[in-house]
């Protein structure tokens, strides 16, 4: 029997994997056909049917939402493979008339899809080198917390939210891939060695590699919520919500409200992975000595590492740079505008990752850290997914889709209270951000709920704000936000994985949006 190569199962993962490429077991294999061919014909009757249907709205909007409807299925059932989805359903609002196609492909430019380009060609070069072990290796040598699978995913996710609170998201689970695949490198590597997996394996298939992924892309969606600049759908609700009642949010406010929710909604994170995602082994006997072992084999960096080392750095100090100048001088200042313009975080991704291509390893031959080769293996697969959600994103905005969903239920729903227009703001930004990404759920979602709290004779500060929260609560799908794209890229997490997951965390991270945030509110004594 074929014994799995661990480092290059997880270096050469893809976006979307064939029945073919992936070992399962009968029962599996007989579930994803079954759910793969529903797909096939599902879709095309779904969209059809709705565009059928005698709806009182604009034409253009119910032919972009049966479309949508569409690609939803494709995505969820994999009929085809999910960068795939997303094209169809591009090409097909071209065709349908929804938009002209310079207006639909406009948005694949978007300063997010070079800042995947830049991240996968960093990590690519970090886990290529070793880079990404040695940081692995790094955290299984912590005191208690590396000696079992646990304490491993609860530091990691710490990490990750601490980090995400001052940079972006997408950068953070960009910079921080790399390690997560090493940690998983290192424990599949540990279960094969004790015989506790069959010989040909397949390491992305692991739940503990689920686990660890999941934490990663949810961990950095909680800690971006405990500051103003930690995710720009808290800088647009921050400033949407002081337009509308003049009430000013501060830095220390806004992170005195967020800490206990945010803290709180770790707690359930870390539960609900874990128990959804049972690691295979719990205690990871003998780390110790196998992470001293390992480390000792790779000795002293090398060119190589040395060179990715360099590039990462530069990378990460300028992604962090304007959230420094942002707590020094205020996110108003004129200083944090002109820098944090300068220093777009897709810029900086793909000037770290040229450097790579200038960092020489042997000058005489003109060998460099990387070679095109290696830039040519990232998951373009993930790139074109995501470019396609951001397209559909802001496409619902601009036709006017997700207000007329917006004040459709409002209508019919009759809202009249603070406590229904919060719950109604929640679930409409959760809903929305699944589709799209959390910055365009915030952009579209808070000024729909805005004058429907001031038609209700409601302060809209509560409503507004919980919508903010809710708008970086999308998890079922890889599109919902950049991080969840970003590790569904890395091959270890099924659409299906990701889907229960995430249902079972929006649904809990819904209830304490609606609770906490009035009450914090209340105990900080801002808004109205």
């Amino acid at each position: 029997m074929r014994r799995t190569d661990v480092d290059k199962a997880l270096l050469g993962h893809a976006t979307y994997r064939s029945l073919g490429e992936q070992r399962l077991s009968p029962g599996e294999e007989k579930f994803e056909k079954a759910r793969r061919t529903v797909g096939l014909w599902l879709a095309p009757l779904v969209s059809v049917v709705f565009l059928l249907l005698p709806l009182d709205m604009p034409d253009n909007q119910q032919t972009l939402a049966g479309v949508l409807l569409g690609v939803i299925i494709l995505w969820v059932t994999e009929a085809v493979p999910i960068p795939i989805g997303g094209l169809i359903g591009v090409a097909a609002i071209v065709v349908l008339g929804v938009v002209p196609p310079d207006d639909a492909l406009g948005p694949f430019g978007s300063s997010t899809v070079f800042t995947f380009i830049g991240a996968f060609i960093l990590a690519q070069a970090m886990l290529k080198h070793g880079v990404a072990r040695r940081f692995a290796f790094r955290i299984l040598a912590m005191p208690r917390l590396g000696r079992s699978t646990t304490g491993v995913i609860v530091a990691f996710g710490l990490i990750t939210c601490v980090l995400s609170a001052f940079v972006s998201n997408t950068a953070t689970v960009a910079m921080l891939l790399p390690t997560a695949l090493g940690i998983l490198s290192v424990i599949a590597k540990l279960l094969q060695e004790r015989g506790l997996v069959a010989a040909d394996f397949d390491p992305l298939r692991l739940r503990v590699g689920a686990a660890i992924m999941l934490m990663l892309a949810y961990g950095a969606s909680v800690g971006g919520l405990l500051t103003p600049v930690g995710s720009p759908p808290n800088l647009i609700g921050r400033g949407l919500i002081e337009e509308a009642t003049g009430e000013r949010i501060s830095f220390a406010a806004w992170m005195g409200m967020a800490l206990p929710v945010c803290a709180v909604m770790f707690v359930i994170l870390a539960v609900v992975l874990l128990l959804l995602n049972r690691p295979e082994i719990k205690r990871i006997e003998g780390v110790a000595e196998y992470v001293a072992e390992q480390r000792a084999q790779m000795g002293p960096l090398s060119r190589a590492e040395k060179n990715t080392l360099i590039a990462f750095g530069i990378t990460v100090t300028l992604w962090i740079f304007p959230g420094v100048i942002a707590l020094v001088a205020g996110t108003e200042s004129a200083i944090y505008t002109e820098i944090s313009d300068r220093l777009d975080e897709g810029i900086v991704a793909v000037l770290g990752a040229s450097l790579l291509y200038l960092l020489p390893v042997d000058w005489p031959t003109r060998e460099f850290t990387l070679r095109w080769r290696d830039a040519a293996e990232i998951d373009w697969g993930t790139i074109v997914l995501f470019g396609t959600g951001i397209i559909f994103g802001s496409l619902l905005a601009a036709t006017g889709l997700a207000k007329t969903i917006g004040n459709s239920a409002s209508d019919g729903l009759g809202l009249s209270s603070g406590v229904t227009i919060t719950i109604f703001a929640v679930l409409l930004a959760i809903i929305v951000s699944e589709t799209t990404s959390n910055t365009a759920s915030a952009s579209v979602v808070v000024p729909i709920v805005i004058p429907v709290a001031v038609a209700a004779g409601v302060d809209p500060f509560v409503p507004a704000l919980a919508a903010t929260f809710a708008a970086s609560f999308g998890f079922m799908l890889p599109v919902s936000t950049p991080q969840n794209a970003v590790v569904y890229g890395s091959g270890a997490v099924p659409i299906t994985t990701m889907i229960r997951s995430g249902v079972s965390f929006d649904v809990l991270g819904a209830i304490l949006i609606m609770v906490g945030i009035p009450v914090m509110v209340a105990a900080i004594g801002i808004g109205g």
